[in-house]
């Protein structure tokens, strides 16, 4: 059996929904916001986009709400939570560029 490569080599999902009742989501906590920063940073380290590197991605509800606001990264299965761009950094330098997840930042 032959095995496929992945495009990526990671994928960052960012949980960027809004629920309609008001309920906590990540929305509430600068997701959309820090989502787009990651995307910029990604690029300017030069980790985004091409073939055998990362793509950050948009996503639904990862129904992990109270642990928000909520990414992970695949295939590693390694949940975040983060609060600002210092954090987004850390993610994206250690974990992404230098393959070392972020304990502190793990849910």
């Amino acid at each position: 059996m032959n095995e496929t490569k992945s495009h990526f080599r990671h994928h960052l999902f960012f949980c960027l929904n809004e629920r309609e009742d008001g309920a906590q989501c990540c929305t509430q906590h600068n997701a959309e916001a820090l989502f787009e920063y990651a995307k910029k940073k990604a690029k300017k380290l030069g980790l985004h986009g091409k073939e055998g590197d990362c793509r950050v991605n948009r996503a639904g509800c990862f129904d992990r709400c109270a642990e928000g606001p909520v990414c992970v990264v695949y295939p590693d299965a390694v949940w975040y939570t983060f609060v600002d761009e210092a954090d987004i950094d850390e993610i994206l330098e250690s974990h992404l560029r230098d393959n070392t997840p972020v304990d502190r930042l793990k849910i």
